[in-house]
């Protein structure tokens, strides 16, 4: 099976290759929201501790130097960006990048502890989904202005936007605060889902209509959710993880639903799930030898301000290791995250 999935990989890889061959890349434009994922500095223009703006992060990236994102080096929209030809990434709304021509070619309004549930955006200082599309909005003004409405709407309809979020709304909010604790993981779920269900139809109704969504990891294995919620344990936790499944058993089937009432609307529910399970369980498979311990500080809880240049015990070479930071995936892992996204086929929405 392993053999099959990298081969499928070799063989996507190769038809886009292909395609980028002339130099341009397949879509004109990659539009990205959500959280820490996908983040790449807009949180460092806000009053927030939920920050990577500082070393060790970024100390893999092509710069060595940290850029706002969460991981040593690049995130899995990175190498998407890449795998659809662009010769650079969409740059963070907030930064200095996010002007002229730069934008034409799309931008990025993720936003590290944001979520589909505002209020875990706004316990966090992150910027809520609903300010991102707002932003957008904004954004699509700023290209009209600058091409004419005739080019801009075809920018919009032919690009890709990407959305991630959830993660922060279980770990950051539903299992710490005890305001959530009168509603069942079930009924949490129901409140994300028609989140998730206004804002694509938000985006749609801006003009989107090619839109990929991924799913919950296995929370339950992100080292901090073994440290905090699994004390003395190194396995990960299964309730989380079923938690997990409930919720994107939610999303694949509210993504159905949307798919045959709005018109011309291409959306794909990417399995980051399963992926990111294998490795952890599995890490030789896919050429990692830790996938329990972050490579940051001790590898269990740290992340923004907490894995800095005096987190004692950051590992030298993060390669091996699923987890960058207690939440988040370390470049290597990510890359193999991206080919499996494209495996699945991107082709859906590109």
């Amino acid at each position: 099976m392993i053999v099959f999935d990298k081969l499928l990989v070799s063989l996507s890889l190769l038809v886009l290759v292909t395609k980028v061959a002339h130099g341009q890349p397949l879509v004109p434009a990659l539009i990205i929201f959500g959280d820490s994922i996908s983040d790449v500095g807009n949180n460092n223009n806000r009053t927030t501790l939920v920050k990577a703006n500082f070393l060790p992060y970024g100390r893999d990236f092509p710069s060595h130097q940290p850029t706002g994102r969460f991981c040593n080096g690049k995130l899995a929209i990175d190498f998407t960006a890449e795998y659809l030809g662009f010769t650079s990434y969409p740059p963070a709304y907030l930064s200095q990048e996010a002007t002229g021509a730069n934008i034409l070619t799309g931008v990025n309004f993720a936003s590290a502890a944001s979520g589909y549930y505002n209020w875990t955006a706004w316990l966090w200082g992150a910027i809520p989904l609903n300010q991102q599309l707002n932003y957008y909005r904004a954004y699509q003004s700023r290209v009209v202005n600058m091409v004419g409405q005739a080019e801009a709407d075809a920018i919009f309809s032919g690009a890709i936007h990407l959305l991630s979020a959830g993660t922060s709304d279980f770990v950051q909010n539903y299992y710490i605060n005890p305001f959530l604790r009168g509603y069942t993981p079930d009924q949490f779920s129901d409140i994300l889902i028609r989140s998730f269900s206004s804002f694509i139809q938000e985006l749609y109704g801006l003009g989107a209509q090619r839109i990929g969504v991924t799913n919950l990891p296995p929370i339950g294995c992100l080292p901090v959710a073994i440290t905090v919620f699994n004390p003395g344990s190194n396995q990960c936790n299964i309730r989380q993880n079923q938690d997990a499944i409930l919720f994107n058993n939610k999303l694949n089937n509210t993504s159905q639903t949307l798919k045959q009432r709005l018109p011309g609307l291409k959306l794909v529910v990417f399995d980051i799930y399963q992926p990111l399970l294998d490795m952890i369980t599995n890490p030789t498979d896919s050429g990692f030898f830790e996938s329990r311990r972050a490579c940051c500080g001790t590898g269990t809880f740290e992340t923004s301000v907490l894995c800095n240049l005096r987190s004692v015990g950051t590992c030298n070479n993060a390669t091996g290791y699923v987890f960058w930071d207690g939440f988040h995936p370390s470049e290597a892992a990510n890359e193999v995250l991206a080919d499996d996204l494209l495996a699945q086929g991107f082709d859906q929405i590109s």
